[in-house]
């Protein structure tokens, strides 16, 4: 192996204490500042937030308001340098019509530092809106959490979990590191993570699901279901007949999934590394297996497709 040269030994020694200035100033005390602004508006509007960092939460309360409160925190050595990294933030609130717009941008200089300036930097939006109002937040950095709220609700964070109380609309969470919560929703719901397990309550509607690195728990779906992890195990209830295909998948873990006793449906259900079991009479089709199975559950219907590389697939009444 040839030795490192010189060259490369300077850049590791700056790396090294780049990152050790960065921990230094990570201990500070920090400094706090605080934004309010209250906006007059009507149930039905929409709440706008779009941020390269920071956290966001959104309430329900007054129908006649929307009220947002900014809490930044800047961590440095001393309060002047934590005041620099402050005024860096540039966050813009404004209204059209019965909206309400939120813009946070941390402006990158090309002075050194500018990126450990913002590790630094921690922001938290907390917004109380109409319990009628619809919400499309976006974050680069950043946990979303909406409570019960009625209207529809679209979320994306390159970083952080989400997590949704009684949602009474459609629901579009998308995060790249982060687990999901729905606590429920009335309407459809789509939700994707790249790394965490995805827990959902009851949906009155359809459910599409996809984790890459999780289990995924749906307590009960009464449209289709689609559901898909790399790494975990599926649990699912179907309470109505659906009216559409279902797809469940998993490379890593088993499925169970509990049908209401009258659906009338077309299984094709296979492991690779267990067995399938069902409580259900089914007229078969194909070869008989103890890994596949494929037929008719109640005369027939949608087709219910289950499949998993590593555990068991198991079929069941809901009693």
């Amino acid at each position: 192996m040839k030795p490192m040269s010189s060259k490369y030994l300077w850049l590791a020694l700056l790396l090294f204490l780049l990152l050790a200035f960065n921990g230094c100033y990570l201990e500070g005390e920090g400094t706090r500042t605080t934004i309010t602004r209250t906006f007059q508006v009507k149930p039905g509007g929409n709440l706008i937030v779009e941020t390269d960092i920071g956290s966001i939460e959104v309430n329900s309360g007054s129908d006649d308001r929307v009220e947002i409160e900014v809490i930044s925190r800047a961590r440095a050595v001393s309060e002047r340098k934590a005041k620099r990294i402050l005024k860096d933030l540039d966050i813009n609130m404004r209204q059209n019509g019965n909206d309400v717009i939120i813009d946070a941008e941390y402006k990158r200089s090309r002075r050194w530092f500018s990126w450990l300036r913002k590790n630094r930097l921690k922001i938290r939006f907390v917004i109380t809106v109409p319990s009628r109002y619809n919400a499309d937040l976006r974050t680069s950095g950043g946990s979303i959490s909406v409570s019960n709220l009625e209207g529809e609700v679209k979320t994306k964070t390159s970083g952080g979990s989400l997590k949704f109380g009684m949602i009474k609309g459609p629901v579009t969470g998308k995060t790249s590191g982060g687990r999901i919560v729905l606590k429920g929703c009335v309407g459809d719901a789509e939700v994707r993570t790249s790394g965490g397990s995805i827990t959902i309550g009851k949906v009155e509607g359809d459910v599409d699901a996809h984790t890459s690195g999780g289990s995924i728990r749906v307590e009960e779906v009464m449209g289709t279901l689609k559901a898909s992890t790399s790494g975990g195990s599926i649990r699912a209830l179907i309470s109505r007949q659906p009216k559409g295909d279902c797809r469940l998948t998993t490379s890593g873990g088993s499925i169970t999934l509990y049908l209401e006793p009258g659906v009338k449906v077309n299984l094709d259900a296979k492991t690779s590394g267990g067995r399938v079991r069902t409580s259900f009479p089914v007229t078969l089709q194909g070869d008989i297996s103890r890994r596949k199975m494929r037929g008719q559950i109640n005369g027939g219907g949608p087709e219910i497709y289950l499949r998993t590389s590593g555990g068991s697939i198991t079929i069941k009444k809901i009693e």
